[in-house]
């Protein structure tokens, strides 16, 4: 059987690889540069772009990477939409934004769930996905936008908690 060859297998020039665990009051990072590595994770508060800029940075010297170091980064689809996408293409960070079924999960009795241990699965399986398994995920394809603001929405629609019998 053939192996299968993704565009990025070949890469050999060092890069930073990013994870994110998006919630609604702080973002959970999970940075390394490869298998092997410990990864350096860090909480941010949730659409704050300026920390995540000033992280990417404190990562890349962590490493010891150039500050020229290509960055990957992966997050599951969710609440915060596209946004954080177009914001992380325009700092020239190739993104994948994963549909969160196609993640695989252990089905054996009871795991464990925290952010400290999504962050390291999603790690793993950027680093898996960059190298060349393209059935790890399904990564979605992102709209055409050609005017869409990159800036987190300012508000968000809140809903009532219980709505009125009547």
């Amino acid at each position: 059987m053939k192996p299968t060859n993704h565009p990025n297998a070949e890469n050999t020039r060092p890069t930073l690889y990013l994870a994110f665990e998006l919630s609604n009051q702080d973002w959970k990072l999970g940075f390394t540069v490869g298998h092997g590595q410990p990864p350096r994770q860090r909480k941010i508060a949730a659409g704050d772009t300026t920390a995540l800029k000033q992280e990417l940075t404190l990562a890349k010297q962590r490493f010891g990477l150039p500050a020229d170091a290509p960055v990957v980064s992966c997050y599951e689809a969710g609440r915060d939409g596209f946004w954080l996408h177009r914001f992380l293409e325009s700092e020239h960070v190739t993104n994948l934004v994963v549909d969160s079924a196609s993640i695989e999960v252990s089905r054996r009795g009871k795991h464990a769930k925290t952010d400290r241990l999504d962050v390291e699965k999603l790690l793993t399986m950027l680093l898996r996905y960059h190298g060349g398994e393209t059935r790890v995920w399904r990564p979605l394809a992102m709209p055409a936008w050609k005017r869409a603001p990159v800036r987190p929405p300012k508000s968000r629609i809140r809903l009532p908690r219980r709505l009125p019998n009547g």
